[in-house]
């Protein structure tokens, strides 16, 4: 490319982890032009980027990046949560349709050089005999089944047929735990940000999390340098070190848990979409029945990269910026009473 910068689009612009992505790397030196796009506009600023209105999902996308020269594509659009009005359905299809339709682009486009996908650990699933540390080349025993999950699975197998088909593209995918921090807006999130915290009676799962923070950081890394000449192709779990249990989460939000018995749980699913945790589907309800702890040694060995927060200190990160979560105590017994009261019965 002689003295020619970085060219980079970046999917997802609209949401906030897009828009800060694409407000951090067009500060690169060798970036030259950032490209964000959205099938909305962002209400946020994305700084010298320009904006270009395209929903990838259509043919569109294939104009921009030729004509536009591109060499690295980051795609942030794979995520549980619509945007706007849309429901899942819209979610899945921007997902998967979409992926697929820029892949397609990405592979008639010689000027793209590297991709950066962003994947979920979910992946891995969550199921009771899972071994207690998951690797990027474990085989997974029960596949997840619906959801962002599924979506995340189909989306990494047409990303590695793309890899395929266009082996001189540095194809690195990012496999994030939960994301958290003060701005996340995740169905987890949404989660903990519940007056009282359903649980699954009898188990108290292992979790972990990266901070919305180190996302944007090895986002960074995996789309402009070059290490050993790999360009840092692979696929790569990313997390914080350390676990946290449930339960010590609630007790750091300062927030009751109900515990529910296992077959009542699909009637809390219901209720907390009624409350309007928008994704607590069954593999939400899996990761907080066995909970998922994945192996990071990849992304420090090989990606380069070592997390500012650990798992606790995103957690902490999070719950602060959340304010005090403790409810007046009269409606907190009232909460906790009306769950109660739901679960006996559910137990048949």
């Amino acid at each position: 490319m002689g003295n020619v910068g970085k060219v980079v689009l970046v999917t997802g612009a609209a949401r906030l982890l897009g828009g800060r992505f694409v407000r951090r790397v067009q500060r690169e030196p060798e970036v030259e032009r950032v490209i964000a796009v959205d099938v909305e506009p962002p209400e946020h600023d994305l700084g010298d980027a320009e904006f270009i209105r395209a929903d990838i999902r259509q043919p569109m996308i294939g104009k921009v990046l030729a004509r536009r020269s591109v060499d690295t594509v980051v795609h942030l659009d794979v995520s549980g949560t619509p945007l706007g009005a849309g429901g899942r359905g819209q979610a899945k299809e921007t997902n998967v349709i979409g992926t697929m339709q820029l892949l397609g682009a990405c592979q008639k486009a010689p000027t793209v050089r590297r991709l950066v996908v962003k994947s979920t650990t979910s992946v891995y699933g969550a199921a009771p005999r899972d071994p207690a540390v998951f690797t990027e080349t474990t085989p997974v025993k029960s596949l997840p089944t619906g959801g962002f999950a599924k979506d995340a699975v189909e989306v990494e197998g047409y990303v590695r047929g793309f890899a395929r088909r266009r082996p001189d593209v540095a194809v690195a995918v990012l496999r994030f735990a939960n994301i958290l921090g003060p701005s996340a807006d995740t169905p987890l999130a949404e989660y903990f940000g519940l007056p009282v915290l359903p649980t699954v009676f009898g188990y108290d799962p292992r979790l972990q999390f990266a901070h919305e923070d180190d996302v944007i950081d090895v986002l960074l890394v995996a789309a402009t340098e070059a290490r050993r000449g790999t360009l840092n192709s692979g696929t790569f779990n990313i997390a914080g070190d350390g676990v946290l249990l449930l339960s010590q989460t609630a007790r750091r939000l300062g927030k009751p848990t109900v515990p529910v018995l296992l077959p009542a749980v699909t009637w809390v699913g219901r209720l907390l979409r009624t409350a309007g945790v928008t994704d607590f589907s069954a593999e939400q309800i899996r990761l907080l029945t066995h909970g998922r702890v994945v192996d990071t040694r990849e992304m420090r060995e090989t990606l380069g990269f070592v997390p500012t927060y650990s798992t606790a200190e995103t957690f902490h990160a999070f719950a602060a910026s959340r304010g005090p979560g403790l409810l007046p105590p009269e409606r907190m017994a009232r909460t906790v009473d009306r769950l109660a009261a739901r679960v006996p019965a559910d137990r048949g």
